[in-house]
């Protein structure tokens, strides 16, 4: 009875990593789409609103309003109107473009994050929402990335 006991429990572990892996092989195949359909739409100046949803302390200030050209940061600030202080800065140069945030995305799907959300635009590809559970049973480790009001500047 034992050993019955023992094999049922080894093959839902194994169902429970099968599922895991599906899952990460899904959500790579996405990413993978995407950020070619976001390669291909090939916008080298663009401004979008990011809004990071975190227990952060700057979490009243969202969202940023970022202006990219040519894979660089033309401007970055919160629509607040609150100036960015460097420590904040710093954190948010990982989600300043949209490569920046793809790059990002790629490494918590990669192994990162114990559970990845994502919603990608239509037309371009890009992320919309992104929801990013660091440690599934740990609390206050989520974050959650919005993108609003994309507007290519071409």
């Amino acid at each position: 009875k034992k050993l019955i006991y023992i094999l049922i429990i080894a093959a839902f572990a194994l169902a429970a990593c099968a599922s895991a892996t599906a899952s990460a092989n899904q959500n790579q195949s996405e990413l993978d789409q995407n950020w070619q359909k976001w390669r291909d739409a090939n916008i080298s100046h663009y401004r979008y609103k990011l809004a990071i949803s975190c227990f952060c302390v700057f979490s009243q200030d969202m969202p940023l309003i970022i202006e990219v050209q040519d894979g660089q940061v033309v401007s970055m600030e919160y629509s607040s109107g609150n100036e960015i202080d460097a420590a904040n800065r710093e954190y948010f140069q990982r989600f300043e473009t949209i490569d920046r945030l793809f790059e990002q995305l790629q490494k918590d799907i990669g192994g990162e994050a114990d559970e990845v959300v994502v919603t990608y635009n239509e037309t371009y590809g890009f992320l919309e929402e992104v929801k990013i559970d660091y440690v599934l049973e740990a609390t206050d480790d989520e974050i959650w990335l919005t993108i609003t009001d994309f507007e290519p500047l071409q």
